[in-house]
This record gives C-alpha cells, structure tokens and sequence, in this order.
C-alpha cells in the first residue's frame, strides 16, 4: 500500500486536473434557454425500485418539469443492481442512477461512462448493529461475524473501518449475507451489517424499536464518495450536453419541491411503488434531503473534484481498480451540466 503522503502527493495535483477537465462538452452556455417544439423519450435506469432517493426524479416527472424541456422521461426499474451501467453503456437506456464506487468500477472495465451529477452528496453506508451484539464502536467487532452484501468494496470499506479502530482484519469474520442485511441482524446470524443506508434500512429498524448503532463508512475512516450519481455515455457527454442541461434544470426544480413537501414527494414514491411502507419513505426522505445539499453554495448535484480523486486513489491502493483512475485522460464525471455552471 501507498502512504498516506505519497496519498496527499498524487491528489493536488489529480484534483486540480480534474477541475481543468471539467469541461467535456462543446457547448456550454450557463444557462441554456430550452424551447422543446416536441416531446421524445427519455428513459432513466435506477439503481434499485423506487425509493426516497429517487424523490427528485419522480417530482419533476408528474410536474411535468422534463416535459417543459421536451423529454418524455420514464423511470426504469432493474432487474438487478448490477445491470444499470452495463445496458447504459450498450445504448439500451439514455441515463442510470448508479454508485460512484460502481462507476469507478465501471470505467476500469472498459464502459465509456461517466457522472453528471450527485443525487446523494456523501455515503449512505453504514455499520449498522442491534443493542443484543453489545458493538457500540467499530472496535466492538473484534471477533464477531459481520455481513455484507458481497460487493468487493464493501469488503474494503470494511477492513478500512476496522484498521482505522486498530482491529486486524482476520479477526473478524464477514459472511456474505446478500440483500438480507436486516433480517441477518434480527436473526442473530451476524453481530453486524456493512452495506445497509442510514436512511433506510436503518430506519426500518428505528420503526421496529430496535435502537440500532449506526456509524456511517465516512465517519469510520472511508474516504467519502457521492452515494447516488446520474451517469450518461461519454459520446453524449460530449454532444448532448443541451439536453443534459435541461435535464438537470428540470430535476433541480423537482428537488426544490421535495424540499418544499416531503410528504407530498413521499406519495409519488409510494405511488411508483404500492409495496412501500408510507411512514418510512416519508422519514427517509426526510433525512436525505441534507445529504443532498452540496457545501460552499454549490448547486445541486455538484460533484467535489477532491473528493473525487481522493475516493478513486482509495480504490485503486486497495485493489479494486487495475488502473489509476486520477492518472487517465478522462474524467469519471463532469458538473459542467448543472445551473449555473459550464463555460
């Protein structure tokens, strides 16, 4: 592993290329005036079934914001998690809701991808533990059987947060518990979870009155990294970027009325989907919305270029990455889309 100088050495100066790489697009007026003489799809993947995350999206759709700007826009569910970036890179859908590890992840792959905006300004996941496992700090694992999801970074989230608290590794177990990170708590199977959101399942377990510990992975010695990001090819980074424009004007409008009415936002999502339980959308909205504020009076969806490199060199130290993502031509996101911004 790097140290943590040679660490502050490569991200000043992979940041400040980051921010001179911004600009990925020809055009670039600061604000596009959209006139839509007529309506075309637009079809948007999520990352998951609608939820409060998705609250910005589903505003602007029923007020009609996309369609003022000439996109008929659908929400697309996945089949699974892992399919979002695959089927935007292969044309099959026009944007994906996806995660910045994912989309690191993605373009070390080989996928011309690249993010626009961050829904969710900093991470959702978190170690989450009940008061029965008697963990009320990281250094509580120490011995115990930790579940996670699976996912490759979350394996290195979690040997990252045990060695900040001064715990090997391979004194803990992980055990591979797939989505069923609640009920592998609840069960007894594990002491603890990796990989559940702090406005979610979190919350569901708040509801149950199981007084959960919650320590988010940025508070336990993680990097942080935007959560939620809108990722679109990078051909229609370069050329599309009146329509990217008028997307994110739209959204923005869309999550100004979320801010507005959070429970007028929580009917659309449970109306997108029935299955939902009301009281814990509403909540989880609630709580989200101030991780979506981005810091120093940015607009909304901007990404931190720092944080950017920082999180991506964090990667790569770990094996996650084959290559150095602050090293390569290509930025792996742009905010030259949002209000206010581009050249």
């Amino acid at each position: 592993m790097r140290s943590r100088r040679s660490l502050t050495r490569r991200i000043a100066p992979a940041a400040a290329a980051l921010a001179c790489a911004l600009l990925l697009a020809a055009c670039g007026e600061k604000q596009d005036v959209i006139s839509p003489t007529s309506q075309h799809p637009f079809s948007v993947m999520l990352d998951w079934f609608p939820n409060a995350d998705h609250a910005a999206l589903f505003d602007a759709i029923d007020h009609g914001y996309f369609k003022a700007a000439g996109m008929e826009v659908h929400a697309v569910t996945p089949s699974e998690s892992a399919e979002p970036l695959k089927l935007l890179a292969a044309g099959k859908v026009d944007m994906a809701i996806s995660y910045e590890p994912e989309v690191l992840t993605a373009r070390d792959q080989g996928l011309k991808v690249v993010s626009i905006a961050a829904l969710v300004q900093r991470p959702l996941t978190s170690i989450i533990a009940l008061p029965a496992s008697h963990v009320h700090s990281v250094a509580d694992l120490a011995g115990k059987q930790v579940g996670t999801a699976g996912i490759p970074y979350q394996a290195a989230e979690l040997h990252t947060a045990l060695q900040s608290a001064g715990v090997s590794p391979s004194k803990v177990t992980e055990v591979n518990v797939g989505f069923n990170l609640v009920q592998s708590m609840l069960s007894g199977r594990v002491a603890a979870t990796l990989g559940g959101f702090w406005n979610y399942e979190a919350i569901q377990l708040e509801l149950m009155h199981r007084h959960p510990l919650v320590i988010p992975v940025d508070k336990a010695g993680v990097p942080t990294y935007d959560e939620l990001v809108l990722v679109v090819r990078e051909d229609e980074a370069r050329h599309g970027g009146r329509e990217l424009r008028a997307f994110l004007q739209a959204l923005t409008h869309g999550e100004n009325d979320v801010r507005s009415d959070p429970a007028a936002a929580a009917a659309l999502i449970q109306k997108a989907n029935p299955s939902l339980e009301p009281k814990l959308e509403r909540i989880s909205i609630e709580r989200t919305l101030p991780a979506s504020v981005p810091s120093g009076g940015k607009p909304y969806g901007w990404q931190q270029p720092v944080a950017w490199a920082r999180f991506g060199e964090w990667m790569y130290e770990k094996g996650l990455l084959k290559q150095d993502p602050n090293a390569q031509g290509m930025p792996p996101f742009t905010n030259e889309y949002l209000p206010g911004q581009g050249i």
